[in-house]
């Protein structure tokens, strides 16, 4: 045994120990570490010191990760000193670095609408959150009543949500298949846990969870299958490598020779992947999980979930096709055409049908998926731009709306019924005018956020050649308009329902996290141009 060490540490090379980029990684690994510190808090800490220190962490990782984005885009990594890290497996570039700025200022107003604790009624003398008291315990056992007695918390909602954002930083930013895919599962399986947490309405909550547990474990197959595919076909899961064999720059080794004969492991790879990110983007035909699982799940996690996930896939969705298949577009182009136009139209018009509020907003965001990808189909540094301003625009208008609907409630919880709606605005007219300016922005209004963030998007797809997608876009905004202003008429103009819901005071948190929309959603439809300079000055892709 000692002769077989000696020659082997002699005679054989060593294995090269991998060069890691820490300090340009650090957004990601700041994430990570507070959601491991969370997990320990849980741990050790008692019971009643757990609910501040865990928001007291996650509030600090996540401002901590958001400073060491801004310093790195200050240090130019996002224009002239973009590149590989982790041995080419993360690209840092512009559209990674302002797409991980958007989903760590959407998770820290997330964070806010998690920690508040004055909506629900108190429980013995116990402040209580939106979250059910014990998660492994079986809705209306007795083991879920005594933990309700007791004043427990679920807490580690705090250390899920870090990880899943943690994951969201990553899958923007990875630079080969498998670190995408890996990704995708880092942020999606505490997502679907933390779908099935609701405190109200446990079932449907639960429901919500196996749903999208079974449908996004098929996505996630997909995707794998088609990394193995584009794998047989390029050698490489290299975005940059796939994008050289593609288009016919790669060395030619006896193998690609070989396996590039047939375009069919190529196209049938892509199509697979694109199941999985379509899936998450919730685009047509893959959306049919959003309207339940959006109702189902803890409308605080709800809104995290509509802004940080599109934000990510997105960000992923961009890279794929920009940096890996640039050269298929004319393959691929034809096909997100339709996609599109089913998204748009199937959004906009099943949005209509909807009487609950969280069902409404569901398929408010399916119909916004489709928007953003006429975006994607610009193919061009434009067309970036504006997905990434889209993407700024909407998560904090969708995050401020689901907060708004956190407020309105009956003796059952949350009153998301379109009839608890009635009168709104007498009742509370603040609160309703709040609405309202989410739902202007919604429809694209002038002088909001999505006004602006349409034009941009139109605007790109226009100049791509995309012109009757554009066509198509605008009407289906029209029709969307029509939901929304429906609403706005049964606050404004209906009578308030006897016995009818309450709009509950909330603490800081609610109301900063309310307030932080409202200012975005007119800044950025009042003054965009600074932010539509920095969208676009942050749309180059690095290989």
């Amino acid at each position: 045994m000692s002769g077989w060490l000696a020659a082997a540490g002699g005679n054989s090379p060593s294995i090269p120990a991998p060069h890691i980029e820490y300090g340009q990684l650090s957004p990601m690994l700041i994430v990570f570490g507070a959601a491991l510190l969370g997990i320990l808090a849980e741990a050790f800490l008692p019971r009643r010191a757990r609910y501040g220190t865990q928001v007291t962490l996650a509030l600090l990782g996540l401002a901590a990760a958001f400073g060491a984005v801004v310093v790195l885009a200050a240090q130019g990594h996002g224009t002239t000193g973009a590149g590989l890290l982790a041995m080419g497996a993360v690209a840092i570039d512009g559209p990674a670095l302002f797409i991980q700025g958007v989903i760590l200022l959407t998770a820290v107003v997330a964070v806010l609408t998690y920690a508040e604790r004055r909506l629900e009624p108190r429980l013995n003398g116990n402040a209580v959150d939106a979250f059910a008291p014990q998660g492994a315990a079986v809705p209306g056992s007795e083991q879920e009543r005594q933990a309700a007695t007791a004043g427990f918390a679920s807490t580690e909602v705090f250390p899920l949500t870090l990880f899943a954002v943690g994951g969201m930083l990553l899958f923007p930013a990875a630079n080969d298949l498998l670190t995408m895919f890996i990704a995708l599962e880092v942020f999606s399986l505490p997502l679907y846990l933390l779908c099935a947490l609701a405190r109200r309405r446990r079932l449907l909550s639960q429901e919500a969870a196996v749903k999208y547990f079974l449908l996004g474990a098929f996505a996630s197959a997909f995707f794998l299958f088609g990394t193995a595919l584009l794998y047989g076909y390029a050698g490489t899961v290299r975005l940059g490598e796939i994008a050289d064999v593609v288009s016919g720059v790669a060395q030619v080794t006896p193998a690609l020779a070989g396996s590039t004969q047939n375009d069919a492991l190529l196209l049938i790879g892509l199509a697979m992947i694109s199941v999985g990110l379509l899936f998450k983007i919730g685009a047509v035909p893959f959306h049919s999980w959003t309207p339940d699982v959006y109702q189902g799940a803890p409308t605080p996690v709800t809104g995290f979930m509509a802004a940080a996930t599109k934000a990510a896939a997105f960000g992923a969705f961009l890279r794929l096709f920009y940096v890996a298949f640039p050269g298929l577009r004319w393959d691929w182009r034809p096909v997100m055409w339709g996609v599109a136009i089913l998204t748009m139209a199937v959004g906009a018009v099943l949005a209509v049908t909807q009487q609950d509020v969280k069902r409404l907003l569901a398929y408010s965001s399916v119909a916004h998926a489709g928007f953003i990808l006429t975006g994607v189909i610009a193919s061009n540094k434009q067309g970036i731009g504006a997905v990434l301003f889209y993407l700024a625009a909407y998560s904090f208008v969708t995050l401020g709306a689901f907060a708004v609907v956190t407020l309105v409630r009956d003796s059952k919880g949350e009153a998301t019924h379109l009839s608890s709606w009635a009168g709104l605005g007498r009742r509370s007219p603040l609160l309703a005018a709040v609405f309202a300016l989410f739902l202007l922005a919604f429809a694209g209004i002038p002088l909001t956020s999505g006004f602006t963030g349409k034009f941009a998007v139109f605007q790109a797809a226009a100049a791509g050649g995309a012109t009757p997608l554009v066509i198509v876009g605008v009407l289906s905004s029209a029709v969307a308009a029509f939901f929304y202003i429906r609403v706005i008429v049964l606050m404004f103009f209906s009578d308030p329902r006897p016995g009818g819901p309450a709009v509950a005071v909330p603490s800081v948190l609610t109301s900063t996290a309310i307030a932080l929309g409202v200012v975005v959603t007119l800044v950025l439809g009042l003054a965009p141009q600074y932010f539509l300079d920095l969208a676009s000055s942050a749309s180059v892709f690095t290989r």
